[in-house]
């Protein structure tokens, strides 16, 4: 079979001999297999052409319809076939990688229309897979215990068996549990916590499986932002545990939905302490023969670390909006984190004079080494405030501190950015007033080319916007959940109801219970099961309404099933000391922060209705303060597509 999709001579340059294939593609083979000509598309396929030329980063910020992702696959196939390293394709979420898999997507059509033969694998995060440990405990110790004994029962024979190695496949992710809601799932799935290292069902673990599984592909891995800067994050700790780093060497990097790369980066880039794992790996060390003062020392570090973790407890705050817990930090609790990490320090100074001896288990004391260092390489951060941004969450572990360096930016130059190599951000909003200085900053960015081609969509006839005006005098729930009932009955349906946080989506559901023109619709609600599963079920049930957090980017639903989105309230970034950094950091918070990231995501929700030429269809925006902002409504009015009418009443007709 040949090697590229056009005949290739080596004497002239590779990427111009892509370039013109890519051109005869749009204007010829596909628009013969019934595709329409675009010349946004083509115009785009021209600006990623110098990228992959001469391997630089760009700002590809193209409108819905442009058919943008064709164009960097196209690209990035090719590319990886002639430097024989698979092309990473990283989307921000899971069901943005549904749809480039799924059997009508956009790799699909490729391989299809192009006669193309494409090796593309999934690489999902580790979270995204079921730990063997935990479900193993969940089907004896969970009030649901039947459900998880039933989940065991339908694991592969060759997890409880020993069967030959050709037998394997990859199995237990996420989206082959469509029913379990996310509080289920969260109780099974793998987490940072979790020592895969020492765990004996590790060769038979269904994520270490996939992993072998997609470090093979010849052309693309499909990742998310999460997992790539995982990758990243872990690369040099992998390799000197003697691991294989998370994603192989790779020959471009696509970051769909660009704009998104940020918050991933934080979520990755993050050092977790939990006072239950920290005893559980430290007293590993009381199993051997030890001498009495280090045992000493162990007792003492548990004691000190469970006082730490009280003090942090009592000391932090609900965000509204956000999962990170603020915590005040006062002159007692930073006392004890120093007293914590002084201790940690004595036991790592005895523990290589223990070694010595050889009365440890050399595997178990590196695992307690490792945990140890990184400890104490998040602790030393408190010895310079400045630098690091800390917060507290609470799940299924208990509580855990996270402690994140202020300079993110810093370490993405380095590890990501400094590469020679192609980098492509893909989205349709990128871009803040003209200038894409607020993504490329935010990312340590200096040198980049950018382009923006608009969406071909005639959003004039198409869509209309609403923006309701809220009485002051009464209730905010109640005037919003009647306000979006009225425009649900007005398009019988069909609507994605986009909410900025979990608590808001939970009030407007409480408020649903009592509304009985609520009871004739079906409502679907983002955490009851898996995603794309969800996504599914309201294209395919024309009438049904979607309730959703995370879906203001990557929801794709063309025709009547999506005819009304509905904004809840304008999506500015939520009081939680990642943000409130940012704030401090800037000479004008509202204007630098708040603001850019709110027009950004509204900018995405509103991309959620109009997806082909034949759509149309409603938004409608439920905040007072656009009535009450000149400023806001004026800079909101500013993005929507050109000759879209504002219209501030809730005649829907």
């Amino acid at each position: 079979m040949e090697r590229y999709p056009f005949a290739y001579d080596p004497s002239e340059p590779f990427i111009q001999q892509v370039s013109d294939w890519i051109a005869d593609v749009f204007y010829d083979i596909l628009p013969e297999a019934g595709f329409e000509v675009r010349d946004e598309q083509i115009y785009m396929a021209f600006q990623l052409e110098r990228a992959f030329a001469e391997k630089q980063t760009i700002f590809a910020e193209a409108g819905v319809g442009t058919g943008k992702t064709l164009v960097y696959l196209l690209y990035a196939i090719c590319y990886a076939k002639y430097t024989r390293k698979p092309a990473i394709i990283a989307c921000a979420n899971e069901s943005l990688i549904e749809q480039l898999v799924k059997p009508e997507g956009d790799l699909a059509k490729l391989a299809q229309h192009l006669g193309m033969t494409i090796d593309a694998r999934l690489g999902k995060s580790p979270n995204q897979y079921l730990c063997l440990n935990k479900l193993e405990e969940a089907r004896y110790k969970d009030d649901e215990a039947e459900l998880y004994t039933d989940m065991y029962a339908q694991l592969p024979s060759f997890v409880h068996t020993y069967e030959a190695l050709q037998t394997f496949h990859p199995y237990g992710n996420r989206s082959e549990y469509p029913q379990l809601s996310d509080k289920q799932w969260n109780k099974i799935n793998w987490d940072p916590f979790q020592d895969c290292f020492v765990c004996d069902k590790q060769h038979r673990c269904g994520q270490t499986l996939s992993r072998d599984h997609y470090r093979k592909s010849a052309d693309v891995i499909i990742c998310s932002h999460d997992f790539y800067m995982e990758h990243v994050w872990t690369y040099e700790s992998r390799k000197r545990g003697g691991q294989l780093p998370l994603l192989p060497p790779h020959s471009s990097v696509v970051f769909d939905e660009g704009h998104l790369l940020e918050p991933a980066a934080q979520k990755a880039l993050t050092y977790k302490l939990n006072h239950s794992i920290f005893e559980e790996i430290i007293t590993r060390l009381l199993k051997g023969e030890i001498r009495e003062s280090l045992a000493e020392a162990v007792e003492e570090a548990i004691g000190q670390s469970g006082l730490v973790f009280s003090l942090l407890a009592k000391q932090s705050k609900a965000v509204p909006g956000s999962a990170r817990k603020e915590i005040v930090y006062t002159a007692e609790l930073l006392a004890e984190i120093q007293k914590l990490s002084d201790v940690i320090a004595w036991i790592e100074e005895d523990l290589a004079l223990e070694s010595g001896l050889y009365s440890l288990d050399e595997y178990q004391l590196r695992i307690v080494n490792e945990h140890l260092d990184m400890i104490q390489l998040a602790l030393s951060l408190y010895r310079q405030k400045d630098t690091v941004i800390s917060w507290l969450t609470v799940d299924a572990e208990g509580d855990t501190l996270v402690l994140m360096p202020r300079m993110v930016k810093e370490v993405l130059k380095e590890q990501v950015f400094s590469q020679k190599m192609p980098i492509v951000f893909s989205s349709a909003t990128l871009s803040s007033e003209g200038t894409f200085d607020y993504v490329a900053s935010s990312l340590g960015i200096e040198r980049y080319l950018s382009f923006t081609v608009a969406s071909p969509y005639a959003y004039a006839e198409q869509m209309k916007v609403y923006a309701p005006k809220l009485a002051a005098d009464q209730p905010l729930t109640m005037q919003k959940t009647q306000f979006a009932l009225q425009s649900i009955k007005h398009t019988d349906g069909r609507a994605l109801l986009l909410f900025p946080s979990f608590e808001e989506l939970n009030q407007f559901r409480q408020a649903l219970a009592e509304d009985e023109v609520a009871a004739g619709v079906r409502f679907l609600f983002e955490g009851d099961q898996e995603i794309s599963h969800l996504i599914s079920s309201f294209q395919h049930d024309e009438k049904s309404c979607l309730c959703a957090v995370t879906l203001w980017e990557g929801l794709d639903v063309p025709g009547p099933s999506l005819s009304n989105v509905i904004v809840w309230a304008l999506p500015y970034p939520p009081d939680d000391p990642v943000f409130m950094a940012k704030r401090k950091a800037s000479a004008e918070p509202f204007a630098e922060v708040d603001l850019p990231y709110m027009l950004l995501r509204l900018r995405q929700g509103f991309g959620r209705l109009i997806r082909t030429r034949d759509d149309s269809g409603i938004v409608v925006l439920l905040s007072e303060q656009l009535h009450q902002n000149e400023l806001v409504r004026a800079r909101v009015q500013a993005i929507l597509p050109a000759g879209v009418v504002w219209n501030e009443t809730a005649d829907f007709a």
